[in-house]
């Protein structure tokens, strides 16, 4: 009964936090971007299901019952505006779980080339000063262990830096423009359980997700996208008489509580055949722009090998629409 008692305490803590006011703005967002095809065609409904080491994107624990000794995933997305974001996560489960899952994260960010103007008394306004470059990129490193057959527990620690560039700063007294770099890292944690309740497949789970110290740029001070949730999961087939070989149907939802806006409630659903062939969809509300998400999922193995390949599409109304590829190997 005592994991159940801190999911139950979790529960009551997450709904007092919504009652906090919203700061209106965090920085480093590149942290809370979902950039899994998985999560995005399941709504980013992701906290109460195991996936993996993937799951340290989004619920550590969710890794913690990993069948294979090793699982790798390599994915890409085209977010809005044409930023790219490359990430990967490695996890190794070395004797038989013994002693837990331990796993390795990587995150990239690319923005491409952004034009560089600054205000001038001109007919355009502004002076062109050529194009720019900003960077962003964090590496993480987690652990997992079930602490019972139905409890899991994780953490994930990440070293994340974004890089906005030399901005100008005024002109100094041998007519060059001053600069100055505008650039911050920080060390943050993501914290997760998972409960399997006993009932079926039905499962519950807390995760928080960028704890850090306040950063800033210049004279002006931030936060890091802090988010709060709690997950529901359960393969809907357990209740009907239909053999689990052959069809799964997961449905998940999770309750959202970010640092920077409102809450939110994502629901995803996804249906698998043959242990081979996934379709996914989800929604997330309420949002400004981002519409509903589709995905599709393909599963192969091959003796203790498996392989496996995912896709997610978003809309997102007035901006691009955004597109996710993942390839997955566990051994």
């Amino acid at each position: 009964m005592k994991p159940l008692m801190v999911i139950l305490a979790a529960l009551a803590v997450l709904p007092a936090q919504g009652q906090q006011e919203k700061l209106a703005q965090t920085g480093m967002k590149f942290l809370s971007v979902s950039a899994d095809p998985r999560a995005a065609g399941l709504g980013d409904a992701l906290t109460a299901v195991e996936h993996g080491s993937a799951s340290m994107f989004y619920n550590p624990a969710g890794m913690a019952w990993q069948a294979s000794s090793v699982d790798i995933m390599l994915s890409r997305t085209r977010w809005i505006a044409e930023i790219d974001y490359s990430l990967g996560s490695f996890a190794l489960r070395p004797a038989q779980g013994r002693w837990g899952v331990l796993g390795f994260t990587f995150l990239a960010v690319d923005y491409g080339d952004l034009e560089e103007t600054i205000r001038f008394d001109n007919e355009q306004g502004y002076l062109d000063l050529g194009t720019f470059s900003p960077t962003a990129w964090s590496f993480g490193a987690g652990y997992a262990r079930a602490l019972t057959d139905q409890f899991a527990v994780g953490g994930h620690i990440k070293w994340a830096s974004q890089n906005l560039g030399d901005s100008v700063m005024g002109l100094g007294e041998d007519g060059e423009y001053t600069r100055e770099k505008f650039a911050e890292r920080a060390v943050a944690y993501d914290f997760g359980m998972l409960y399997r309740t006993g009932f079926r497949s039905l499962q519950f789970a807390v995760s928080a997700r960028n704890f850090a110290r306040e950063l800033s740029f210049a004279e002006e001070s931030f936060q890091l996208p802090l988010t709060l949730r709690i997950g529901v999961s359960m393969n809907m087939m357990d209740l009907v008489a239909l053999g689990s070989g052959v069809h799964a149907w997961l449905v998940s939802v999770d309750a959202s509580n970010p640092r920077d806006f409102s809450e939110q409630i994502k629901v995803g659903t996804e249906y698998q055949f043959l242990d081979t062939f996934v379709l996914r969809a989800g929604y997330a509300f309420p949002t400004d722009e981002q519409g509903v998400s589709f995905g599709l999922g393909l599963r192969q193995s091959l003796g203790r090998m498996g392989f496996g390949a995912d896709y997610a599409f978003t809309e997102f109304g007035i901006f691009s629409n955004v597109h996710r590829l993942a390839l997955r190997l566990s051994l």
